[in-house]
């Protein structure tokens, strides 16, 4: 009794879950258009989920603007104005990849500076430590061969 009720509720969590599922369909004239609708939606972002381009994410917000790229595309704009209808609307967040500019260098270049800012700082370290641990190459005082010769003296009794 207790597995068929288990079973039921599970078949029927399952059964709203399918339900609930958004499925869109869009009607394109070719395969051209298909696969460009497909590159707009990896190429943008969603506005409300943290790192999910348009094609994955499953907020209501990206369902929208899936239906808001087609629509576009629908009316004749090029992919350069469906991009910048929606960096208009929703600031440059909405592009994986910002263009190139003076106020984005940090976010292009600050990785790669960062990179060989830590690579000279281990290359410092390294080399410190070597001239700290490196033999010195002067000769011992009379006092260090005595205390070198009374040790090598223990050692051998």
């Amino acid at each position: 009794m207790i597995r068929r009720i288990g079973a039921s509720l599970l078949l029927l969590f399952i059964w709203i879950g399918v339900a609930q599922a958004a499925i869109e369909t869009f009607a394109y004239t070719n395969d051209a258009e298909r696969e460009r609708f497909q590159a707009l939606t990896r190429e943008l972002r969603c506005p409300k989920c943290q790192n999910q381009d348009l094609a994955d994410s499953n907020a209501p917000i990206a369902a929208d603007l899936r239906g808001e790229i087609h629509r576009l595309m629908n009316e004749g704009k090029s992919d350069e104005q469906i991009i910048n209808y929606l960096v208009a609307r929703y600031g440059e967040f909405v592009m994986y990849r910002p263009p190139v500019e003076q106020r984005t260098w940090l976010l292009w270049y600050g990785p790669a500076a960062f990179l060989i800012l830590g690579f000279c700082i281990i290359l410092i370290i390294v080399r410190r430590r070597q001239q700290q641990t490196l033999p010195s190459n002067a000769p011992l005082s009379a006092d260090e061969q005595a205390r070198l010769a009374s040790l090598l003296k223990k050692k051998d009794s």
